[in-house]
């Protein structure tokens, strides 16, 4: 699913057949839902749900992380978790030994 344009607070976008790909930011308050991975070409700042559909090698893009919460296979991470340096970044969330770490993208 390929969404041109931003997610607003209060929106709950949900597509667990695969992808989700926006185009914009995700506003605080917005959620994605999505069975495979999250691509965001903004910035991140409301919650993101990928590998709902039990996909553990699922993985969250943002240009800018600022997520409030970070969700991969049923495994969560908090905004407070996540590392300050990484703070509107371009990083990468992924699952590895059952913890989700984030990463910068180079």
């Amino acid at each position: 699913m390929i969404l041109d344009r931003a997610i607003r607070s209060g929106q709950s976008i949900m597509h667990l057949d695969g992808d989700i790909v926006v185009i914009g930011s995700v506003a605080s308050g917005a959620e994605l839902i999505a069975g495979g991975s999250i691509h965001v070409y903004g910035a991140l700042r409301g919650r993101a749900i990928a590998g709902a559909g039990g996909q553990p090698n699922a993985r969250i893009f943002a240009a800018r992380m600022q997520a409030e919460l970070l969700a991969i296979d049923g495994f969560y991470m908090i905004a407070e978790e996540i590392d300050a340096s990484l703070h509107d970044q371009s990083a990468q969330a992924m699952l590895s030994e059952d913890r989700i770490t984030v990463t910068k993208i180079a």
